[in-house]
């Protein structure tokens, strides 16, 4: 049997989003769960169990798997069967044990405002370190990392893909909540909780702007979302199965009309949210008549097989090559890059694409800049008139990595004019709208300036919804912001980057403002 280093703790019964009742078991094998003392910086004084299977690749997927209140990484190690699945499949199993209070112990820290921002600070940065741990130690795949759990940990898991989406491929959250559904610790305990007393209910939009606002700038990859509740659900109710497929689905830019809906098993009904090009990035169960005690047996198999880690380890071939890149909404400080999907040759699937950029019409070299799921991806923060290439190569689920794809060459547009400069950033932007910050406002001229006017035009159909540290005014399409007393005064080459605005757009439209001018 397994040896466990430490010895679980009694679970408290009424703990809120307590540990299962339902114990799966685990079988004998070699491998043995062991505790590792010092990860890292640990601001959520967290403990850390990890599970190697005795036979894995020489770079396997990590899973974090986290418990219920009142519960324990080594409880949850016996009570679950993701360690059982990590013998068959070849992945690392970390095992987090939380001891976080809010009214109940040992609960994942998802209501501090320090647990709300990417390094803030509390249980997430705790479980990044754990990641980072892995990766070093155990040779974990960086690009093959997903996180799943129950309750408490089920609402951690959809926190952790909101707050570190880059560190994340996809999670499984087994009746969880929605990301910021509580607003503090008093709201935690239920019976007084807004967040789980039945009523909560918000738009997908403020859902969708919840996440993009845990970690300003990031315009990369969304993880993809699997989501479980049962239907009979009383301590965290059903109801918030909803609010959560509004808010991954906003987060993607998806209709929160599923694509399809099947049975997979008696009494499960499975919807599938997926995007233009057939990839599921959303995927929820409701399971008729189930209570407070998922994942129930088998469950964390369809799990896994969600991640991708159920395929053949023995898929060698590689994608095909994908289509030439093609360029569009080229501004003075991005690109959106479009192509042909790959096909997968081996068996494993096909998992995403990686996309390299070199500086130039020629020489230097390519490099990764980003990875997509789909066959699209929009590179920020670029040099105004400034040259660059491109190129595309898929990957399987398998790691195969597939011969890079022909390069498409770009050139930015030009940079703003006056005794001052304007220059966009695209923080984040989805199906119907985007947010720019900061709108960098530098002064270009030999001699100080005390106040500043920008102006630019929005594409058709475009309507500005908030704007921050500045004065606006629009007229039709045209935009014009004047600076405010404490970010006016610029001394020579000076800049300031307070100015930010949110837009939306019929979606669909990818068009961005243009025409930037300062003076």
């Amino acid at each position: 049997m397994r040896r466990l280093t430490t010895v679980l703790a009694g679970a408290c019964a009424a703990a809120l989003f307590a540990v299962m009742t339902v114990v799966l078991g685990s079988p004998a094998v070699a491998a043995t769960l062991v505790e590792v003392t010092s990860f890292g910086n640990n601001p959520g004084n967290m403990r850390m169990h990890v599970y190697v299977p005795d036979s894995h690749p020489a770079s396997p997927a990590i899973v974090v798997a986290m418990h219920g209140c009142g519960g324990s990484g080594p409880g949850f190690y016996q009570g679950s069967e993701f360690a059982s699945l990590a013998d068959r499949y070849g992945f690392i199993v970390i095992y987090p044990t939380a001891t976080q209070s809010a009214g109940f112990g040992n609960c994942f820290d998802t209501w501090s405002d320090a647990a709300k921002r990417r390094g803030g600070g509390s249980d997430p940065v705790s479980i990044a370190s754990m990641i980072d741990y892995v990766e070093r130690n155990y040779q974990g795949d960086p690009n093959r990392v997903y996180a799943t759990g129950s309750s408490s940990g089920g609402m951690m898991t959809q926190h952790m893909l909101a707050v570190y989406p880059d560190a994340f491929k996809a999670g499984a959250s087994f009746m969880g909540v929605p990301f910021n559904c509580f607003a503090g610790a008093s709201d935690y305990p239920p019976g007084s909780s807004r967040c789980t007393g039945g009523s909560m209910d918000r738009t997908p939009q403020q859902w969708g702007d919840a996440v993009r606002q845990a970690y300003p700038g990031y315009s990369g990859p969304r993880p993809r979302m699997q989501l479980w509740h049962g239907t009979s659900d009383t301590l965290v109710p059903y109801s918030l199965l909803r609010e959560s497929i509004e808010q991954w689905t906003n987060v993607f830019g998806l209709s929160q009309t599923p694509t399809s809906t099947d049975t997979p098993q008696a009494n499960w009904t499975r919807s599938r949210y997926a995007n233009p090009s057939g990839t599921v990035q959303v995927e929820a169960y409701s399971i008729q008549g189930a209570g407070h005690a998922l994942p129930q047996s088998g469950m964390a198999l369809y799990a896994i097989e969600f991640f991708g880690l159920t395929t053949s380890s023995t898929d060698t071939t590689p994608p095909s090559t994908p289509g030439t890149p093609v360029a569009s909404n080229v501004t003075a400080s991005s690109a959106t890059l479009t192509w042909t999907a790959s096909t997968d040759q081996g068996g494993s699937g096909l998992a995403g694409y990686e996309i390299l950029r070199a500086p130039g019409a020629m020489g230097g070299t390519f490099t990764q800049i980003g990875t997509s799921a789909t066959t699209s991806f929009t590179d920020t923060g670029l040099t105004a008139n400034t040259a660059y290439r491109y190129q595309v190569r898929a990957r399987d689920a398998a790691g195969n990595v597939s011969p890079v794809s022909n390069t498409v060459q770009i050139t930015t547009q030009g940079g703003t004019t006056g005794a001052c400069s304007a220059t966009p950033t695209v923080q984040s932007q989805w199906g119907n709208g985007y947010v720019i910050q900061p709108l960098t406002v530098t002064n270009t001229s030999t001699s100080t300036i005390t106040s500043w006017t920008v102006t630019f035009t929005l594409p058709a159909g475009h309507t500005l919804t908030g704007s921050w540290n500045a004065t606006v005014t629009t007229s039709g399409q045209t935009v014009t912001v004047r600076s405010v007393s404490h970010n006016g005064t610029l001394a020579p080459g000076a800049s300031t980057t307070s100015f930010g605005f949110q837009a939306s757009r019929p979606n669909g439209n990818t068009a961005l403002p243009s025409g930037y001018t300062c003076a």
